[in-house]
């Protein structure tokens, strides 16, 4: 999931920021795991994957 974070979150025209929001994370945890400098917890894993409507495994 997190090498398509970027890409998912521009499909949308959101802002890291505003993903964050969304997430309930800050931006600076959106820009990291979009930077593959940490992984997601199992349970923000799951949160992306609902947000973006999308199996967990992508």
């Amino acid at each position: 999931m997190k090498n398509k974070l970027k890409l998912l979150r521009a499909e949308r025209n959101w802002t890291q920021e505003q993903l964050g929001q969304a997430l309930g994370v800050s931006r600076q945890a959106v820009n990291a795991l979009e930077t593959e400098k940490h992984d997601p917890s199992l349970d923000l894993a799951y949160r992306i994957a609902a947000l973006f409507e999308r199996p967990v495994e992508d």
